[in-house]
């Protein structure tokens, strides 16, 4: 009998395919609104991320009202400013280049660890967009953990985004997520992924 790979997971089959199986970009959207609770209740799944260090680099602007999609909407490539418009809340996920100064609070035993990275940035940067990537992906699952839809894209003009919602210049915006309940069509087929005999290698 062939053993049924869903049992070697510690998630119920149900989880599975609303965080995996099932889940897709979404591409339309309900105007039923993303609440505060729901916000908060992602980031307390998303704050478990691992990073590097425990440094935590991710920084978070979320856009609802008019007026902050008619900053957001111009800087969107054109095929996904309709969605964005359409969706009731659209998260920006920003890569923290100054991440180093929570660094006592987060990393705590190493006492050197601010100062090690203060004169570094160029390695800063990239600890900081590693990291955030990570918790990128986490962002996504929690925002299915929810039950929402998360329709992520990187078609956008990054600085001009980063300038907007992050003045201060230290923040790179790297992902937009349109984020709310699969609206009508929201969802295209099912395309392909690779086999794991054509991914993973034993040695």
């Amino acid at each position: 009998m062939t053993e049924n790979k869903n049992n070697l997971l510690a998630l119920d089959e149900a989880a599975q395919n609303l965080l995996f199986r099932e889940a897709r970009t979404a591409n339309a959207f309900t105007d039923e609104p993303v609440s505060d609770e729901q916000i908060n209740a992602i980031f307390e799944l998303v704050k478990w991320a691992p990073t590097a260090m425990n440094a935590q680099p991710l920084r978070v602007a979320v856009v609802r009202s008019a007026e902050a999609k008619t900053r957001l909407l111009p800087h969107m490539d054109e095929g996904n400013r309709a969605k964005t418009e359409a969706a009731p809340a659209t998260v920006l996920l920003a890569a923290d280049v100054d991440f180093h100064d929570e660094l006592p609070k987060v990393f705590p035993h190493f006492e050197g660890a601010r100062e090690m990275f203060a004169a570094n940035e160029e390695g800063r940067v990239g600890m900081a967009e590693l990291n955030s990537g990570l918790q990128i992906g986490y962002a996504i699952l929690g925002i299915r953990a929810a039950g929402l839809a998360a329709g992520p894209m990187t078609g956008f003009n990054a600085e001009g985004v980063s300038k907007e919602f992050f003045p201060d210049g230290r923040h790179r915006v790297l992902v937009a997520i349109n984020i709310g309940k699969p609206g009508e069509g929201a969802f295209y087929d099912r395309l392909p992924r690779l086999a794991f005999d054509e991914v993973v290698q034993t040695f």
